[in-house]
């Protein structure tokens, strides 16, 4: 499953093609291998005198052959011909892409010990800041279900036999066209026909574009990233689709970072930021970011909320449109909210204002990477709520610990940031309470986390 990162719009830029996997890279002679270990991104390590080779498909325990390709880091990539011993990890992967769409890594490792993989990732990274929680504090990995993932971006391209549409390959511009999808929603997995066929009528032949499917509480949002201004013929074809398919709001976006423009909006476009029973709806902007799931979403506000919950004033840094400050507003407690979206706090404080919390909330639209709120503007708060894209919040948690907040929930999508941004906490004197790994992104090496840091032993 193709993943986009927080608070990042998908681009045209990747230019999906049908090509050979590799981009041409030249490839060696054939090689046996003996796989030690899983690399964080899901292929199988190898080590060998000339450094680690990464072999996409291999299971640590397993020899294989495989063919040695482009350089890799500290090491080589590796494309993999035949396991001549396999691991007794290996299973059959449930999916028909496995193995060749590049969403899904690792359909062919065991549950057991893929859940084992996936939770050993934060405490790696952990490691290897020299930080070593005590015992109970990092909890069992929490997985989301099969079919839940509610936002995807599909790349599709028109060619001489049609419109394809899907994902890309792994580590190459190749698109695999769908047919299903064992991780996104079924409502998305019954949009691929209907919107390969739309495709054939607007796209130019060789011509492509980025389509962001999300389902929203009102129905299901779609968001085009084109090459340019769509025609009124375009336009039409576009509102009667979103006519005949109850969308209830399409949208298209006439190049690289330009705001979605609305072609049909029929509804809001709202998500209910709830929890534990506390909470309200926003009209999240259209391509706005959102939580993968539904389920992680809720995992990660309970984390917060047992942290922040209760507390007469927080802050929520990089707070997009609402996801943990509609639920602490809801709660009573007075909220600054700020991020470098405007139209996701606009969206938030409209919300806000409708559910009868507007008094409670501030918003400031602010670029926390060059301009990190400053320990003395979060000294006055009883909590910090931190969830910044996957380049993790480091100037951001320096003026956090420097502030010497009583609680800081640290929401992360990357591991090894997560585990950099940890360590300045911990030099601070904060110390690690709880930390939840939840698996929203199935089969893959991305990893969602809410942790919980606490100052002077404070409940």
């Amino acid at each position: 499953m193709g993943v986009m990162s927080k608070r990042q719009s998908p681009r045209n830029s990747r230019s999906p093609h049908r090509g050979r996997p590799g981009g041409g890279v030249r490839e060696g002679p054939p090689l046996i291998l003996a796989v030690s270990r899983l690399g964080v991104q899901g292929d199988g390590i190898a080590e060998t005198p000339e450094g680690p080779v990464y072999v996409d498909g291999a299971l640590p325990g397993e020899r294989v052959r495989a063919r040695l390709g482009a350089s890799r880091g500290d090491g080589r990539a590796a494309r993999l011909l035949e396991v001549l011993s396999a691991s007794p990890d290996r299973v059959t992967a449930p999916c028909p892409h496995a193995g060749e769409c590049g969403g899904c890594r690792l359909q062919h490792l065991a549950p057991d010990a893929y859940r084992t993989w996936k939770r050993g990732l934060v405490i790696e990274a952990l490691s290897r800041r020299g930080i070593v929680p005590e015992p109970g504090v990092v909890m069992p990995l929490v997985m989301v279900p099969r079919q839940s993932r509610r936002r995807v971006t599909l790349a599709a391209r028109r060619l001489s036999g049609g419109v394809v549409m899907g994902f890309n390959a792994r580590r190459s511009a190749t698109i695999v066209d769908l047919g299903t999808c064992l991780v996104a929603r079924p409502e998305i997995v019954a949009l691929l026909a209907p919107l390969r066929r739309l495709l054939a009528e607007i796209l130019a032949p060789g011509a492509g574009l980025d389509v962001a499917v999300t389902v929203l509480d009102d129905g299901i949002d779609i968001a085009c990233y084109g090459a340019g201004a769509p025609d009124l013929a375009t336009r039409e074809m576009l509102a009667a689709f979103a006519g005949a398919h109850d969308l209830a709001r399409l949208s298209w976006a006439a190049g690289p970072g330009a705001r979605p423009e609305p072609i049909a909006h029929r509804r809001n476009g709202v998500v209910a930021f709830n929890a534990g029973g506390r909470g309200f709806a926003v009209a999240v902007p259209p391509g706005g970011f959102l939580q993968a799931t539904a389920e992680g979403e809720r995992l990660l506000q309970a984390v917060v909320g047992e942290a922040a919950g209760g507390l007469a004033r927080v802050a929520d840094l990089f707070a997009g449109a609402g996801t943990f400050a509609a639920p602490l507003l809801a709660g009573g407690a007075h909220v600054l909210a700020v991020d470098s979206v405007a139209d996701g706090l606009a969206a938030l404080d409209r919300g806000a204002r409708r559910a009868g919390h507007g008094e409670r909330l501030t918003t400031a639209c602010r670029d926390l990477f060059d301009e990190p709120l400053p320990a003395d503007d979060l000294r006055g708060f009883d909590a910090v709520v931190v969830d910044p894209p996957r380049a993790g919040a480091a100037a951001q948690t320096t003026a956090i610990a420097a502030s010497g907040v009583p609680v800081v929930a640290a929401v992360s999508c990357n591991p090894a940031t997560f585990a950099r941004d940890a360590r300045r906490l911990v030099d601070a004197g904060y110390r690690l309470e709880r930390l939840v790994p939840v698996d929203q992104f199935l089969w893959t090496g991305h990893l969602e986390l809410a942790a919980v840091f606490r100052r002077d032993g404070r409940k």
